[in-house]
């Protein structure tokens, strides 16, 4: 009985770090969703036989840019690295077509409807924000009930190529426009190339009122 009971009692600690990197790593995607209002559930892929055995590891997301569906989570116990794959549920608000849309055509709140899922099952770059689409362009026709996608749609052009623009230059104490012609389409924020009336082409971002800014 005793040779038994001391094998329970080593194997303890192995089996309460493993169930505290269970809820650690719970408790690291719930901060990671603590101020959004969404609903974050988490299962652990990688057996318990391989998981790191240290109190207090360091958790980090890999550089994918995702932060659901399965993941491999980065587990540093000092010198030790390891991944271990885990799944992230996700539950939050997104929007779909409320009826179908033509292409080409710019979004109000009538073509928009919320719903809330699982967002990690969805598409990638879903949106998840009615202004995120508001005044956007349908790239291509969206059937209703169909999730949007930040692929779907773009910006308005706030430029267009062959546009004429003011090109506008400023620093302390100056400030200097000059025209110019736009070479591709832009929209607000966006890059844009213009030819400047001398035959120099520069660089410039497009600010609200159509000019374009050069950054001295």
């Amino acid at each position: 009985m005793f040779p038994a009971l001391l094998g329970l009692c080593l194997a303890l600690p192995s089996v309460v770090a493993h169930a505290a990197l269970d809820s650690q790593i719970a408790q690291f995607f719930q901060r990671q969703y603590a101020q959004s209002g969404m609903q974050v559930t988490t299962r652990m892929i990688t057996p318990a036989a391989q998981w790191p055995d240290c109190p207090a590891p360091q958790l980090a997301l890999p550089n994918s840019g995702r932060s659901w569906g399965m993941l491999s989570v980065s587990v540093r116990c000092g010198t030790q690295r390891r991944f271990v794959q885990t799944e992230v549920q996700v539950s939050g608000p997104y929007w779909v077509a409320a009826r179908p849309i033509p292409r080409g055509a710019v979004l109000a709140a009538g073509d928009l409807r919320q719903k809330r899922g699982r967002l990690d099952q969805l598409p990638p770059r879903m949106v998840q924000s009615q202004p995120q689409a508001l005044g956007a362009v349908a790239l291509r026709a969206i059937n209703v009930g169909q999730p949007l996608t930040l692929n779907m749609v773009r910006r308005p052009w706030q430029v267009r190529a062959g546009q004429e623009v003011q090109v506008v230059a400023a620093g302390t104490g100056f400030n200097v426009s000059s025209a110019g012609k736009a070479m591709n389409n832009a929209a607000i924020a966006d890059r844009v190339r213009v030819r400047m009336l001398s035959g120099q082409v520069v660089n410039g971002v497009v600010a609200a009122d159509g000019s374009v800014q050069l950054a001295l």
